[in-house]
């Protein structure tokens, strides 16, 4: 594509790929929804469908090019809605299926394509499945869609195994009759049985009545957990952190899970255009590209930067590696910044970098200290974490691949550490008994309006987790006022991004300081973050966007600017406006604050 081509997309139709004949999953930008704290069209206190449908102009207007929808089917919300109870129905505080109808619809006609999530390795306690299974017994071909064992000992009455669950506590719970089960996460969620050709079936037709809706792809949750090889003797938990997780593993990221996708990718590629897939792997790097292969899932998770500081090697590092990833597998990369399971990044880029283990990892969760003093100790610097939280963003939008976006992070939202113990909902919280703060802080419903009388216009009910008082400053009504709001950044940066989108490769270019990282894309959009403390003189003066004003020809500390190509014309990959039928000019958006 010419440096000067553009690509405009007709009002109501799909974003395409500014990349001749590219799949449009391959460099999309994701919103994730968590449809219980986004809006709440009913007023119960919890959001819902429709109250995604009644900000679908908003989305709109955002610049993305498709939705994740966090789980919304019937749940009991032992775990925030992962415990799925029917996975082919709408949860009925949260709607009806005509009502998620209706959102798709609202969402499509504005060419936004909608993912939904999956949760396969797991069902809810509640589901039908799970409660024919308590009551026909040892046994019985219902439990056979579970994992059930005899316990040891006197009895039966220790469980299988010494395993722990990812949230604290025993990985196996006694049911009436002596047996005992196996719940990777919450008790309320039983593991099911990938074993079991009745469970493969089923899931086929799930993913069949989503797609037949009209649904465009899949998230998929634990996607490297669902097979899983129970011979006797099981392993002690010592045993099993000493087994390679190279593929043969007892219950982790095994080599078969990928029959069950190879099936799966029949079903996606059955329709016209195919349906899309993400997986949630957390794998070795190496096996990655198994999950990302077209043959597989098509595209996994990239959580690198979950993890990162902002610090321009390890920035580096995370994006070089994994485009390397992305290459191998012949899928693109995908960046994520926040989401509904970490701290989000305002605050952990406002917070000191944690303790690191000899492998670089973090030596506990990001902020996880700071989320359990109440936010008291050590103290956010707010002011930084915002100003490197925009400069991330910019970056990362700036990649070839995909971003997903977490709801909120537009509007510069801090983590909510301010929660009472009595207001906790997260089960990781409770079955740790205080000693992991959970994720609620991440999952507070989203501020639309400044007044705390309809919980900051979330609904008039008020909201099922505590919303503080400082959420009025960063309310949408109250950034769409301000040009210079974090708000206006991200709808810039999208519609540019559209604009200046091109073939999936960067090019490092060296800026004489380690604390400055530089790449350019092949059509000469280029991209400079300055990480350091201080100010970076800039060599062009063509800047289109930035994360905080330029200072006398110098990117400031803390901040990313994007260079456009020689002349790039505005309305590239970009809809008419529907109100007024044209499309926004660049000159327009590059006379807004790039300068002081």
């Amino acid at each position: 594509m010419s440096q000067d081509e553009t690509v405009t997309v007709a009002e109501g139709e799909a974003r395409a790929s500014v990349v001749e004949g590219a799949p449009w999953w391959r460099q999309a930008a994701v919103y994730q929804i968590y449809p219980r704290s986004f809006a709440d069209a009913n007023g119960d206190g919890l959001g819902d469908l429709p109250g995604v449908t009644s900000r679908a102009d908003y989305l709109e207007r955002l610049g993305i090019d498709a939705v994740w929808l966090s789980p919304f089917y019937p749940s009991e919300l032992a775990d925030g809605g992962y415990d799925v109870a029917d996975y082919r129905d709408v949860d009925p505080r949260l709607g009806t299926l005509a009502d998620f109808d209706a959102m798709l619809d609202a969402l499509h006609s504005r060419g936004i394509r909608v993912v939904v999530d999956i949760v396969p390795n797991h069902s809810s306690d509640r589901h039908v499945w799970f409660q024919e299974a308590l009551a026909a017994g040892r046994g019985s071909a219902a439990r056979e869609r579970y994992i059930f064992r005899d316990g040891t000992g006197t009895d039966g009455a220790e469980p299988p195994s010494d395993w722990q669950s990812v949230f604290g506590g025993p990985a196996w719970e006694r049911v009436a009759d002596g047996q005992w089960y196996l719940h990777s996460f919450a008790v309320e969620q039983p593991d099911l049985n990938w074993s079991n050709p009745e469970v493969r079936a089923d899931f086929v037709r799930t993913l069949r009545f989503w797609s037949d809706r009209g649904v465009d792809g899949f998230r998929i949750d634990v996607a490297h957990m669902l097979t899983k090889d129970l011979s006797e003797p099981l392993p002690s938990a010592a045993e099993l952190e000493l087994i390679p997780r190279d593929g043969d593993h007892p219950l982790l990221d095994r080599d078969d899970v990928h029959e069950v996708y190879a099936e799966w990718r029949a079903v996606f590629d059955s329709y016209d255009p195919p349906r899309t897939a993400v997986a949630e792997a957390w794998v070795d790097k190496a096996r990655v590209p198994l999950y990302a292969r077209p043959e597989s899932l098509g595209q996994a998770f990239n959580f690198d930067l979950l993890e990162a500081d902002f610090d321009a090697a390890q920035f580096r590092a995370v994006v070089q590696e994994n485009l390397e990833l992305a290459a191998a597998s012949g899928s693109s990369s995908t960046w994520v910044l926040s989401n509904h399971d970490v701290v989000r990044h305002a605050s952990r880029y406002g917070l000191p970098h944690p303790a690191r283990t000899a492998d670089g990892h973090p030596a506990q969760k990001h902020g996880s200290e700071w989320l359990l003093s109440g936010g008291t100790s050590p103290v956010l610097d707010r002011e930084a974490g915002e100003r490197r939280a925009r400069a991330a963003t910019l970056f990362v939008l700036a990649l070839p691949g995909s971003s997903y976006l977490y709801q909120g992070e537009e509007l510069g939202l801090h983590e909510v550490a301010e929660i009472p113990d009595a207001e906790r909902q997260d089960p990781t919280f409770f079955r740790s008994r205080g000693a992991e703060i959970g994720r609620d802080g991440c999952r507070v419903p989203l501020p639309w309006e400044p007044s705390a009388e309809t919980a900051f216009g979330f609904g008039s009910g008020g909201s099922h987790l505590p919303q503080p008082e400082w959420f009025g400053r960063s309310a949408v009504s109250v950034e769409e006022g301000d040009p210079d709001s974090t708000l206006s950044l991200y709808r810039r940066a999208l519609e540019l991004r559209h604009a200046l989108q091109t073939a999936e490769s960067l090019e490092w270019v060296e800026t004489g300081r380690a604390d400055v990282l530089r790449f350019r894309r092949p059509n000469g959009w280029e991209v400079v973050t300055n990480f350091g403390g201080s100010p970076f003189p800039l060599d062009r003066a063509d800047a289109v966007v930035a994360s905080v004003p330029l200072v006398e020809g110098a990117l400031p500390a803390d901040a990313t600017v994007w260079f456009g190509p020689v002349a790039l014309r505005v309305g590239a990959g970009r809809r008419p406006d529907r109100r007024s039928g044209l499309v926004p000019r660049l000159d327009g958006l590059v006379r807004d604050g790039l300068a002081s």
